[in-house]
């Protein structure tokens, strides 16, 4: 059987509480007593429960990161910021996927509950605001790239609704009046934000909107295409569509080809989050830029802030970073 911590006090013939200080770096102890416990540690093989320890002072200097998905550059991108900035504070990151599943999502959660991490960061999550707001009571949590409505959890996203503002400016610029949006249902902050940033930028500029030109089905890839299909359908069809995400638009360009209409020319398609794939795309993908790295930066700083405050002056703010509104080949002239 492995040594415990009373076989080396024995060893020693030292109490538990002068072996532990020694483990702990303790300054009030003797060299003779440190000497007397590293020998008996060496001798018995003892091997510190450094996680069990940690656990009683309520710290192990890790952070887990739960995301919808791990398929999607966006959130990896964001982890990269998260992971850059832990490692100067001395914290690790552990990242999981919940599949946009509570059950999944809840099981994860154990590992805040049972403190074998110091915190959480959610990268979307299903728990609402009510949820959220008493795990926050107890537990150091906070939200990111989407927030949910009510929370009263550190936050830290862009501003949705201006991102979907600039974007419908930026199609209503290059002259386009009949443009399409396409959403999300999925109870998604985000997109209903989104939405109405769309719509203030139309009403702004005098444009009415056509009930047809708005699409709500999923962040699922393929709903992008349904929707062009749908959009091309109609008598008098959009000439610019804006999505509330990149993979979305990626779709809808794919669909629009398919359709063998010309993006760019024949129709404008503006996405949000400036993935990867909108660089590497032909055409390349005009987007809402989300600086992930900085949100990601930015979240696991504040995080690491309210662990390591005092009770009571927990920050549960939402700070919001600034979007770019980036025109590549997928947009173009009325």
């Amino acid at each position: 059987m492995s040594a415990t911590i009373k076989d080396v006090a024995n060893e020693a013939g030292l109490s538990v509480a002068t072996v532990s200080r020694v483990l702990n770096n303790s300054a009030n102890v003797s060299e003779d007593a440190a000497q007397r416990v590293n020998q008996a540690i060496d001798k018995l093989g003892y091997s510190p429960n450094f996680l069990g320890r940690n656990l009683r002072k309520r710290e192990t200097n890790v952070i887990l990161v739960i995301m919808p998905t791990s398929e999607h550059s966006f959130y990896m991108k964001i982890v990269a910021g998260i992971q850059k900035y832990a490692q100067t504070r001395g914290y690790d990151v552990i990242c999981a996927s919940s599949n946009s599943t509570s059950e999944i999502e809840v099981r994860q959660m154990n590992m805040l509950f049972n403190r074998t991490v110091d915190g959480v960061i959610l990268l979307g999550t299903q728990y609402d605001a009510d949820t959220l707001n008493k795990l926050s009571k107890n537990y150091d949590i906070a939200l990111c790239c989407e927030g949910v409505d009510g929370a009263d959890v550190l936050t830290v996203v862009v501003d949705d609704e201006q991102g979907g503002y600039d974007a419908a400016k930026a199609l209503i610029r290059l002259g386009h009046r009949k443009i399409a949006f396409v959403g999300a249902n999925e109870n998604a902050v985000s997109s209903s934000r989104r939405r109405d940033g769309f719509l203030r930028a139309m009403k702004e500029y005098g444009i009415t909107v056509d009930p047809d030109y708005i699409y709500s089905g999923s962040f699922e890839y393929e709903n992008g295409e349904a929707a062009i299909r749908y959009f091309m359908s109609l008598p008098e069809p959009p000439t610019a569509v804006f999505c509330v995400s990149d993979l979305l638009a990626i779709s809808a360009i794919h669909g629009a080809a398919d359709l063998g209409l010309k993006v760019g020319k024949d129709i404008s398609i503006i996405g949000f989050d400036n993935i990867t794939m909108c660089e590497m795309m032909l055409p390349s993908v005009s987007t809402i830029e989300q600086p992930c790295e900085k949100l990601g930066e930015m979240v696991v700083r504040k995080l690491i802030a309210n662990i390591t405050s005092p009770a009571g002056s927990k920050d549960n703010r939402t700070y919001t970073v600034e979007h770019r509104v980036i025109l590549r080949d997928s947009t173009g002239s009325a």
